[in-house]
This record gives C-alpha cells, structure tokens and sequence, in this order.
C-alpha cells in the first residue's frame, strides 16, 4: 500500500509542478485553458501534501523512520503551566 501512496505522490507533485508551469508561463490560454490549467496545479499539490503525510506516518508506524517528538496532552500542559510562572 505504501508504494501506492509513493506513486500517488510522485504522480501528484509532477502534475502540480507541471500544470503550475503552464499556468503561470502560458501566453496562448484562454481563460477556460487558464483556469483548467490552475485547478489541476492545484489539486496535484493537495494529493501531494495528502499522499506526503500519509508517507511520513506510515513510515514512523512502521519504524523505518524515527517519530516525532511531540508532547502528550499532560506534559504539554504543565510545560504550559510552568512557563506562565
């Protein structure tokens, strides 16, 4: 599944990347052109911040990568606390 989500994400950054190009480089579009153009850019990089996270979990699920380091809810809160002081 992950290399699905690897493909997905390639795919999606290339499309982004692509589409952005013409978009913002192209003389000869109409606005039609122009906005089909922006869409696409557009949805190439949400699939790809989509597909990115998803990666990032499932290799810190998996152990390949190491996991971030953030706080639980408690020791959050008491850093909070002891920092108002």
């Amino acid at each position: 599944m992950t290399k699905l989500i690897a493909i997905i994400n390639v795919v999606a950054w290339a499309g982004f990347w692509a589409f952005g190009y013409i978009a913002l480089t192209s003389e000869d579009l109409t606005n039609g052109q122009l906005t089909i153009a922006a869409i696409l850019a557009f949805v190439g990089l949400i699939m790809g911040v989509l597909a990115y996270l998803k990666l990032v979990r499932a290799s810190e699920a998996s152990g390949f990568a190491k996991g971030s380091n953030q706080l639980d809810a408690e020791a959050r809160n008491k850093a909070q606390e002891e920092w108002g002081k």
